[in-house]
């Protein structure tokens, strides 16, 4: 029998997992291919992807689509307790409303070097002037998760 913490890991690489897969549906929809879904008591309770696009929307990155979803189906702007796993390192305005959320946790593939918000450009989580810090483990499935990005930005070169 595995051990809590295969358990959790497993549980941790299934929902990067769904998020991979919301990265390659935006992809196919034509947007820069990143995918986040919202976990909740070990549920995934919003899935989301880039939708720029789509809605002619500057602020509709995937981690703002999935923290409209699931502020709508608990009827709460705060997600306390929730974590958001996300195929790429958040920027500055998704890792506001991250913070603005009360979201506990983020866990993220790929570094972004131009513009992450967690540790690479800035670091916004952690910081203690801040009203909530966000915790947050980067690195959960990252060549995959950078792949996508890659093939994508490769096909339109």
């Amino acid at each position: 029998m595995a051990g809590k913490d295969e358990v959790g890991m497993e549980n941790e690489v299934r929902f990067m997992q769904a998020a991979v897969a919301e990265a390659r549906r935006a992809a196919a929809a034509g947007e820069v291919p990143i995918g986040a879904v919202l976990v909740h008591e070990g549920e995934i309770i919003a899935r989301g992807n880039n939708r720029t696009i789509r809605d002619c929307d500057p602020t509709a990155h995937a981690e703002m689509v999935v923290l409209r979803e699931a502020a709508r189906h608990f009827g709460n702007y705060r997600l306390a307790g929730s974590t958001i796993y996300v195929t790429l390192e958040p920027c500055l305005m998704c890792a506001g409303a991250m913070v603005q959320a009360r979201i506990a946790r983020v866990v993220f593939g790929a570094d972004d070097p131009k513009g992450g918000a967690a540790r690479t450009s800035f670091a916004v989580f952690g910081n203690a002037s801040l009203n909530h810090e966000v915790e947050f483990t980067a690195g959960l499935l990252a060549e995959e998760a950078a792949g996508v990005l890659r093939e994508f930005f490769a096909a339109r070169r």
